[in-house]
């Protein structure tokens, strides 16, 4: 698979709007009231074949952030696990061989696919990028993976603090527009209402396995989303050999915004 064009990205160096960030605590209770009123919708969602899957939470956050997310998941079939790692401080090197240790231990059963909130989707990349064979695929949930500058992130003053521990150079890894695209089908979730990153960060050009599903909603409130429960039922159940890009189901279309 070729490399995309290198050209630079037409991303801002800015981060979100400073209301957007100041209302994330709040829009994310809405996104959890909203959530308990459709949640009767995803009892039709889409049910894959029970393979394993591994969900890994955000900067700061623990697998508590994912519990909800991952008993839906367990519900619909699926041998789901947290990465159990305790919070997630960026990439030192506890975490970083403890999640390819975790990964080499649940692909004996065969690939995995990895559901990565915020950094968690940016480990879940890299993983896919350093053993293909172990991934089955990957869904990213407002994961800033095309950030080009720390400045695109209201979280950039924590990263830069807990940068000292992190593993060599993981604090800053190459461009994502100069790298290959990982090799395995990816879905990209994103809300242009995210307060925390540039929305513009969660995407990447689209290609045969490679897409952008935008949601309405908060970064905080990924995890609580009823159309995002519900983009990655559907990307779970997609056949290994017949990965085809997301569609909107008839009832939910209006819940899913143009990309």
């Amino acid at each position: 698979m070729s490399a995309l064009p290198e050209i630079p990205p037409e991303v801002p160096s800015t981060a979100p709007r400073l209301l957007w960030y100041l209302t994330e605590p709040t829009r994310a209770v809405v996104d959890i009231g909203q959530f308990a009123a459709t949640r009767s919708l995803l009892r039709a969602a889409p049910r894959g074949d029970g393979h394993t899957v591994l969900v890994l939470p955000g900067l700061g956050a623990s697998d508590g952030s994912t519990g909800m997310l991952r008993k839906f998941l367990t519900g619909l079939g699926y041998d789901v696990h947290g990465w159990g790692l305790g919070r997630n401080f960026g990439p030192s090197v506890p975490v970083v061989t403890g999640m390819r240790a975790l990964l080499a231990e649940l692909a004996d059963n065969g690939p995995v696919s990895l559901v990565g909130w915020s950094l968690g989707g940016i480990f879940a990349r890299e993983l896919a990028r350093e053993t293909p064979d172990r991934v089955r695929q990957v869904v990213t949930l407002g994961s800033p993976y095309a950030m080009t500058d720390l400045r695109q992130t209201r979280v950039n003053p924590v990263y830069q603090l807990l940068a000292r521990f992190y593993v060599a150079g993981a604090d800053r890894p190459p461009p994502e527009h100069t790298r290959p695209p990982i090799p395995v089908p990816a879905t990209s979730v994103y809300s242009k209402a995210d307060g925390i990153v540039a929305w513009r960060t969660c995407i990447e050009e689209p290609g045969p396995r490679r897409e952008n599903v935008a949601v309405t909603g908060s970064h905080l409130g990924y995890g609580y989303n009823s159309t995002v429960w519900w983009v990655v039922a559907d990307r779970l159940a997609q056949p290994v050999a017949d990965w085809r890009p997301f569609t909107p189901p008839p009832g939910m279309a209006k819940m899913f915004p143009a990309p």
